[in-house]
């Protein structure tokens, strides 16, 4: 296909001074109408800090919650893409039990506001199964070794708990989401694939492994990039149960310096980083893909 070149016109100036016009704007009304002092020199050291006791450059609150948030977003998604995929074939399936056990996930799931799920799981995961079953304790029970590896990984052991309980949180609530990416996706195969490997004898596990999940991936993946995305920005809902995470660390360095402005423009260009590096990411793999089918 022929590649159009670009163009830049009339209209495309005038839109982008106009926006450089409104920005300036904003910009004159925080400092004139609310007599705000910008002060971006404070916010480096928030992102990282020299520490003289072990003389070396660590990570500081910006960035620690910077890195919180990729793990809770990346084994929420891992978990969900897992519930997804299991739902999402239940939902094909040509059991009445399976399509129904799908069909009450996904409706009661994606019909929940996730600010809600996230209490009723905090509450009940982190004060009455996860006590009960002794998580905590067995967590501090750990050599030094283990609980810096689950620190690295997970979170440290006082936030175990909760750290679990938003991930598995998470993972619900995006795989509700996942599970009809997936059957969309599985059902957007023509017929004439499944009725081609019905006739080589291949059984219904084969036919999905072989013939219709490869050709299912390529056409879900830039929907499932989407929704990985949304992972991570859904992410800033456990901030309300003190998960330390990017948006959590933005509130408590904003109320502990009064760095409104600053703090959450350095949140919002993290967050952006994040997500844009994800979504190229996705389609450079949607791009591999292509070219391997070709």
């Amino acid at each position: 296909m022929r590649k159009r070149k670009t163009k830049i016109t009339f209209l495309d100036i005038t839109l982008l001074i106009l926006l450089l016009a409104a920005a300036i704007y904003v910009l004159h009304r925080i400092k004139v109408g609310l007599q705000y002092n910008w002060d971006w020199v404070s916010i480096p050291q928030y992102l990282i800090r020299y520490d003289e006791g072990s003389e070396r450059w660590v990570t500081n609150i910006l960035m620690q919650g910077l890195f919180t948030t990729i793990r809770l977003s990346f084994w929420s998604t891992v978990l969900a893409t897992f519930i997804g995929t299991v739902i999402g074939l239940c939902r094909l399936s040509k059991g009445l039990f399976s399509r129904l056990i799908g069909r009450t996930y996904v409706e009661l799931i994606r019909n929940l506001p996730p600010l809600v799920l996230i209490f009723i799981f905090y509450f009940f995961l982190t004060d009455q199964i996860m006590t009960s079953i002794g998580v905590d304790e067995f967590v501090k029970s750990r050599s030094e070794n283990v609980q810096a590896f689950l620190t690295f990984f997970f979170a440290s052991p006082p936030l175990f708990s909760a750290f679990l309980s938003a991930l598995i949180t998470l993972a619900l609530f995006e795989g509700a989401y996942i599970a009809e990416i997936v059957r969309s996706g599985i059902q957007s195969i023509e017929r004439g694939q499944w009725e081609a490997s019905h006739a080589l004898g291949l059984s219904w596990w084969q036919q999905m492994r072989y013939v219709v999940l490869p050709q299912a991936t390529q056409r879900i993946l830039p929907p499932l990039g989407g929704q990985f995305i949304s992972t991570i920005k859904d992410s800033a809902i456990v901030s309300i149960i003190s998960i330390q995470e990017l948006t959590f660390q933005g509130m408590e360095l904003m109320s502990a310096t009064y760095l409104t402005f600053e703090v959450w423009i350095t949140v919002t260009a993290l967050y952006f980083i994040l997500t844009m590096a994800l979504s190229l990411s996705v389609e450079r793999l949607e791009i591999y893909m292509r070219r391997s089918e070709g």
